[in-house]
């Protein structure tokens, strides 16, 4: 590989597929990805349905801003993880393919329409993410709960799981939030404490824990979830020391997954992890008491996310 990225627009491929594609080259030149890491490209008629409803919707999936490589067998499943408070970040974290800038004014019309497009894809469990808007007052608190409030009205059946920032540490912003009762609260501490200087600078690991334990606080039969990446340069016992401060603050559920690079100017991969490295980690965090865990190199945060909210 030279390391150079194709024009894939020569290919006529839509630019869902573009991402993929990007991501299965990796850009790690003169590496190539290992097999277990390989994505068949995305398609098939759910696959098409799905993204006309989100095209129709004018919506953000953080499937395709972050160019998850889980797109088509979670497209296909029918399922979509939505962003919300638009597609730009007030923060620079250094693995992250969402864009980094001044983000638009919040849309009052969102919450609304998210609602109106997981009632059309007929989801049974919802998935709602957003971009952190350190520019917010609430840090955008105020738009998640109206999203539950809104599925709640429109998809009274469907489970509804949030993946929220850090707010801050505004705990008033996530009494918001957790008084809508969402089914499982999701915030991803990421990678170990030591990298977090590096790989998100503008977070810290403690207000991560912090948020976990506080949401629990606010409502005491919460979901609470949280997901790491690996291939970053921590070691197995800081991973370990990870999860056993999730544990103490009461986490009831972990996602590990394997780190790739969005782009050249992005963090290197330090390390692919083998899948059965990811089964040895998945034994260690069930042995710490996690009720349900996800654990492979493609898992994501809201991978097969319905099954913690359906108790299997």
């Amino acid at each position: 590989m030279s390391g150079e990225t194709p024009d894939l627009r020569e290919k006529g491929l839509p630019p869902a597929m573009m991402v993929i594609e990007v991501v299965a080259l990796s850009l790690e030149a003169p590496r190539r990805l290992p097999p277990w890491l390989k994505v068949p490209a995305p398609g098939g008629a759910e696959y098409a349905r799905v993204r006309e409803v989100l095209r129709d919707s004018g919506l953000h999936t953080v499937c395709e801003e972050a160019g998850c490589p889980n797109i088509g067998e979670c497209f296909r499943a029918g399922a979509a993880t939505f962003l919300i408070l638009g597609d730009v970040c007030t923060r620079s974290c250094r693995f992250c393919a969402v864009k980094t800038g001044r983000p638009a004014p919040v849309n009052p019309d969102e919450a609304r329409r998210v609602a109106e497009a997981i009632a059309s894809l007929g989801l049974r469990h919802a998935v709602v993410t957003a971009v952190t808007r350190d520019d917010l007052p609430d840090g955008g608190a105020s738009v998640f709960a109206e999203v539950v409030r809104q599925v709640r009205r429109l998809s009274p059946g469907t489970t509804v799981e949030l993946l929220i920032p850090d707010l801050k540490g505004d705990w008033q912003a996530l009494a918001a939030i957790m008084e809508t009762r969402p089914d499982v609260l999701n915030h991803n501490v990421e990678t170990v404490p030591r990298l977090y200087r590096r790989v998100r600078p503008q977070a810290v690991y403690e207000r991560s824990l912090a948020v976990l334990r506080q949401a629990k606080k606010s409502w005491s039969d919460a979901i609470t979830k949280s997901g790491l990446m690996v291939g970053l340069g921590e070691e197995r016992e800081e991973l370990r020391a990870v999860m056993a401060d999730l544990r103490a603050v009461d986490c009831d559920a972990l996602t590990l997954g394997q780190y790739l690079r969005p782009n050249p100017q992005h963090l290197p991969v330090a390390r692919f992890y083998p899948p059965e490295e990811f089964a040895e980690m998945a034994k260690e965090a069930r042995s710490l008491g996690f009720r349900h865990v996800e654990s492979g190199p493609l898992v994501r945060s809201s991978y097969r996310a319905a099954r913690l909210a359906a108790g299997s």
